[in-house]
C-alpha cells in the first residue's frame, strides 16, 4: 500500500559551486574557501540524511493528464555545483543511496542530477549510473557561463557531453515536462538546458545577481509562479505538476524562485506535514493556483494593491515591475513576523 506521494521535489543540496554567473538568482552560489568552505560542506553533510529522513513516505504521484494513472516522481539533487570534489563523494553520492534505499520498496524514484556539465567525465557519469540516476541535467548551456558566450562553444561542449553520455548507454531526453514522464522509470537519459530566450528562465528572476547586475527581463505580465517550478499546484502534491524546492539549510519554499520567507523548515518536521498545515492558507492557496496577485486579499491587500507593490527600481536606476516583486514586498510587509498558522 503507498503512502501519501509526491510529484517532484527540487533539493538544493549544497551553496558551494565554481563559479560566479552573473545571472544567478543565488547570490550564495560561489566558490568558498578556507574556514567558509569547510563550514559549507559540514552544512550539507550535517542536512542531507536528516531532509531524506522527512521527504514524502512515497513517490507515486497520480499524473491527472494521463487519466490519474500512478507514476514515478523525481528528486532533483543540485547545487551550486553538486559535482564538486569537497561534496560529490561525501553529500551526493551518499543521498542517491540513501534516496533508493527508502523508496525502493514503494516503487522507485526517478533521480535527478543537475549540474554545469563542465565537471563531467566519464568516470562520473559511469559513478552516477552506478548510483541508479535517471536523468543528467546539464542546466549552463548558455552565454552567461564563461566559456560559452558563443554558440559554437556551447554546441562543442553538448557534443562532447553526448558522446560521452551515450557511451555510457544513456539516450536524450527532450526537455518537455510530458515526455519526462512518458518516458521509462528505470531508463538512463540526459538533456540539456540553460537561460536562453526560448526557456522559461530565459527572462530571468528578479533575484540574486541576475538583479544585482540589472539583467532580468521580465515584465508584469511575466508569472513566474504560473508555470514549472513556480508555486503552481504546489500544494497540490499527490498530483501531476507540484514541485517544492529545498535548500541547504532544509528550508522549504514553494518556487525556486523562492518566496522572500520560507514556509517550513524540512529538517524540523515532515514535508507533507509542513505542507497539509499550509492548505486552505489564503496566501499559500493563492500561490497555489499561480496567482500571487491574490495572495494578500485577506489581510487587506487587493489586486490592484499588489500590483503597486510591483513595482520598484532596477540598480541602475530604471523603472522595473514583476509580480515577484509585488510577492516580495507582501512578505516584507505583512509576513515578516507573523506565524504562519495564523495567517488566514
Amino acid at each position: 500500500m503507498m503512502g501519501t506521494p509526491m510529484e517532484s521535489i527540487y533539493y538544493v543540496m549544497t551553496w558551494l559551486c565554481h563559479r560566479t554567473c552573473p545571472h544567478c538568482y543565488e547570490d550564495r552560489f560561489h566558490p568558498y574557501h578556507g574556514t567558509d568552505l569547510d563550514r559549507v560542506v559540514r552544512q550539507s553533510r550535517d542536512n542531507f540524511t536528516r531532509v531524506i529522513a522527512n521527504l514524502p513516505p512515497d513517490m507515486q504521484y497520480l499524473d491527472v493528464a494521463d487519466g490519474f494513472q500512478r507514476k514515478t516522481g523525481s528528486i532533483i539533487l543540485a547545487g551550486g555545483e553538486i559535482l564538486l570534489e569537497p561534496v560529490r563523494e561525501s553529500v551526493l553520492y551518499p543521498a542517491l543511496a540513501l534516496l533508493r534505499q527508502k523508496y525502493a520498496p514503494v516503487g522507485g524514484v526517478k533521480l535527478i542530477v543537475q549540474t554545469t556539465g563542465d565537471l563531467l567525465t566519464p568516470k562520473i557519469v559511469h559513478e552516477l549510473n552506478q548510483y541508479g540516476v535517471w536523468l543528467i541535467s546539464v542546466s549552463g548551456i548558455d552565454a552567461f557561463h564563461a566559456g560559452l558566450e558563443e554558440v559554437a562553444a556551447q554546441e562543442t561542449l553538448k557534443a562532447k557531453l553526448t558522446a560521452m553520455f551515450e557511451s555510457a548507454g544513456r539516450e536524450h531526453l527532450p526537455l518537455v515536462a510530458a515526455d519526462s514522464r512518458k518516458a521509462e522509470d528505470r531508463g538512463s537519459y540526459f538533456h540539456f538546458f540553460g537561460a536562453t530566450p526560448d526557456m522559461w528562465i530565459g527572462k530571468l528572476w528578479p533575484r540574486g545577481r541576475a538583479w544585482q547586475n540589472n539583467l532580468t527581463r521580465a515584465t508584469i505580465t511575466d508569472n513566474f509562479c504560473n508555470v514549472w517550478s513556480g508555486g503552481l499546484n504546489f500544494l497540490d502534491y499527490a498530483h501531476s505538476g507540484s514541485e517544492v524546492s529545498i535548500d541547504p539549510e532544509g528550508n522549504v519554499f514553494p518556487c525556486c524562485i523562492k518566496t522572500k520567507k520560507a514556509v517550513g523548515n524540512v529538517i524540523e518536521e515532515p514535508l507533507l506535514a509542513l505542507l497539509d498545515r499550509l492548505r486552505g492558507n489564503p496566501v499559500y492557496e493563492a500561490i497555489s493556483m499561480g496567482h500571487p496577485e491574490r495572495m494578500g486579499i485577506a489581510q487587506g491587500w487587493s489586486v490592484e494593491q499588489f500590483y503597486k507593490k510591483s513595482t520598484t527600481t532596477l540598480p541602475d536606476g530604471r523603472s522595473y515591475r514583476n509580480l515577484c516583486i509585488g510577492c516580495d514586498a507582501f512578505h516584507d510587509e505583512l509576513l515578516a513576523a507573523a506565524p504562519l498558522v495564523q495567517l488566514g
